[in-house]
């Protein structure tokens, strides 16, 4: 088959959300392409969808279900035909895609760490007891009420600069961002203090972005091919597989890393109760062909440990 390259024209329609780092991550992915095929930018087209989890941002995600919420619009715009490809962050991404559509090319993963934010304290040792702290992720939640629970946390929804501009306002006086996304969107000026992952577990797929296609449409899978970062997708093979057998969703206290070291896959897991009370925790190692069943057999373990109830709501 010949490829068909994309024109001004006729060009390739890119989806995504419409928050500053999504657009960010849009813009990456068509200046991979571009420089990929030499084809100007002229040649794709972004298309913001404003997605359900983008409109309602006054609830819990808990409340309005799972990490769908973020996708749902654009994948349906996908199979209608009106966009090409869809551009992700993938910590917030189904472990399944809907029928009609594959998720199969990464882009080089950033700083998968947390990232913690303050304009008065430096660290979370540094807060006082009673600080309140501001956050919409299970998973940092959990982490933070296992390590503080003197601690008071706030319900923060909102892209990022939505909680960069609370905490100005006062509604907190620390919150948790990824280091990705103020790499991305080069935003050193933000006070901030990277934690590191044996002190935080970061979310499974965190720093990184995923590009779904229609699954017969070969054309856009070879042209994708070209900037598929095979490192990342190794890495999100093993995290992902973990996370499916958890059944992990928005609504789980889940945190999940793999690391690749020459021919070795390394691998950490954790789940907690959703108040922080309780977590429990696996690591191992293995040739990184097999990381996908590491991730299931580490999954069971640690099911199998926490026993049944372990992620029930008190």
């Amino acid at each position: 088959m010949t490829l068909k390259l994309p024109t001004p024209a006729q060009p390739l329609m890119i989806g995504t959300r419409g928050s500053p780092l999504a657009l960010a991550q849009a813009h990456e992915t068509r200046a991979r392409l571009a420089k990929a095929f030499d084809l100007p930018f002229e040649a794709f087209t972004i298309v913001v969808i404003k997605t359900t989890g983008d409109k309602i941002i006054d609830r819990p995600l808990k409340e309005i279900g799972g990490k769908g919420l973020f996708t749902r619009e654009i994948e349906d715009d996908m199979l209608a035909g009106k966009i090409d490809i869809a551009v992700h962050s993938m910590k917030d991404m189904p472990t399944l895609q809907p029928g009609g559509l594959v998720l199969d090319t990464y882009l080089p993963r950033e700083d998968v760490r947390d990232a913690f934010i303050s304009p008065t304290a430096s660290s979370l040792d540094d807060l006082a007891a009673g600080t309140i702290v501001g956050t919409s992720s299970l998973r940092r939640r959990a982490q933070l009420m296992l390590k503080r629970s003197d601690l008071q946390v706030v319900e923060f929804r909102g892209n990022l600069q939505t909680r960069l501009m609370k905490l100005d306002q006062g509604v907190a006086a620390a919150t948790f961002l990824a280091m990705a996304g103020l790499n991305r969107l080069q935003m050193d000026e933000v006070p901030h203090t990277a934690i590191e992952t044996d002190v935080m577990l970061p979310a499974v797929a965190q720093g990184a972005i995923g590009i779904e296609r229609r699954v017969g449409d070969t054309n856009v899978a070879e042209m994708l091919a070209a900037i598929h970062d095979t490192p990342t997708g190794q890495r999100l093979a093993a995290e992902r597989s973990f996370l499916l057998e958890l059944d992990g969703s928005c609504e789980t206290p889940i945190a999940g890393l793999a690391e690749l070291d020459g021919g070795t896959l390394h691998l950490r897991g954790e789940v907690l109760r959703p108040d922080g009370s309780e977590s429990v925790s696996d690591a191992m190692s293995c040739p990184i062909e097999d990381g996908v069943q590491a991730g299931r057999e580490m999954a069971q373990k640690l099911l199998a440990q926490a026993g049944p109830g372990f992620f029930d709501w008190r």
